[in-house]
């Protein structure tokens, strides 16, 4: 049997990337592959300043008593494979997998310590090197990092990425014809599948009205977003969840508890790219809201999948009139359908499936 290494952000605070890394696991597991997600870390990835890094990330560690939140996401993790021992930008590993996959998520947003050494797999031979709906998270980036690029990504032997902004990065620097836009791994997978994954939480069962608004913003809630929400939740006789607030019961929530709240929410709203991915795989309504605050905009991911799937009218600009509140996603699904045929077609190509 064949086998992959996954190389992927190692977020054990993050819903969407923990759960993009298991549909790609269980996609390659499904397509007869042995499949082993590489641990690794931002401090470790690169080679320059590689002992700096080392010390400082060594001084700023805290040891701190796991947090129910951290139990789900370890509880979570328990589904996925990962190596016995994380990797680093010295690691020799190529003769162990005959493939490594990067992505999906932001594996290669050199704003958040990705776009290292690892995340361009620069321990593989070339033709065991592919990148998996990679996002940059980002329009642009420097000119160190084009050079990078540039010496790097010329010898995948295929290239895709999430949004069209990562598609524009790379043509600018090399030329390759054969960089494709696929969906995000957790769209390959069917709710039913999610399902399997999904787990009440607890603390529903002290909500006194079980119909509820979901919130999930990265950026700034501001008075103004909040008291929309609150307008809305007045009219629909609904309890609001913000599941990203600290002080709310429902932070202390995992991947599986996200599932189930998206599946059951009468309403989600968000500036989150993986909270309308679920809210379409659940065919549940959504709103998306700009994003606000010191927090990274990196809006060409939601603009991208919006605009894929004819769903611009998921945006709230100012009002939020009743008309938002109605959906049909008939269209998507059929495109939905048809970008999935075409991201299984891009893994078999690169996987050498015939």
């Amino acid at each position: 049997m064949k086998r992959i290494g996954i190389i992927t952000i190692n977020d054990n605070n993050n819903y969407g990337n923990r759960l993009q890394n298991y549909a790609v696991q269980e996609y390659l597991k499904r397509l007869g592959f042995e499949v082993e997600t590489l641990r690794n870390a931002e401090v470790y990835n690169d080679k320059k300043k590689f002992i700096l890094r080392l010390i400082k990330k060594k001084l700023k560690e805290n040891k701190h008593n796991l947090t129910e939140r951290d139990r789900c996401f370890k509880v979570f993790n328990n589904n996925i494979k990962f190596s016995e021992n994380k990797i680093t930008a010295f690691s020799h590993i190529k003769n162990k997998y005959d493939y490594f996959i990067v992505g999906s998520d932001q594996v290669w947003n050199p704003n958040i310590g990705r776009l290292r050494d690892v995340d361009l797999l620069n321990f593989a031979d070339s033709k065991q090197r592919i990148s998996l709906s990679a996002s940059f998270g980002v329009n642009c980036i420097s000119k160190e990092d084009k050079k990078k690029i540039k010496k790097e990504l010329y010898k995948f032997k295929s290239i895709s990425v999430r949004e069209e902004a990562g598609k524009r990065i790379i043509n600018d620097i090399l030329p390759r014809n054969d960089v494709e836009v696929l969906i995000d791994p957790t769209m390959l997978l069917t709710a039913d599948e999610w399902d399997k994954v999904a787990k009440k939480p607890k603390q529903l069962d002290n909500l006194k009205n079980k119909r509820y608004i979901l919130t999930y913003f990265l950026g700034n809630l501001s008075m103004d977003k909040k008291g929309k929400i609150e307008e809305i939740a007045q009219k629909n006789n609904c309890e609001i969840i913000n599941i990203l607030d600290k002080n709310s019961p429902f932070y202390q929530t995992g991947p599986s508890e996200f599932l189930y709240l998206e599946k059951n929410a009468i309403l989600i709203c968000t500036d989150s790219f993986h909270s309308c991915v679920f809210s379409i795989l659940y065919n549940r309504p959504f709103l998306v809201f700009q994003r606000e605050g010191n927090v990274n905009k990196m809006n060409s991911r939601i603009e991208t999948l919006l605009n894929k799937f004819k769903l611009e009218d998921r945006e709230v600009n100012e009002n939020i009139t009743d008309d938002k509140l109605k959906y049909d996603y008939s269209q998507a699904y059929k495109i939905l359908e048809n970008e999935r045929d075409k991201t299984k077609i891009f893994i078999k190509n690169a996987l050498d499936i015939k």
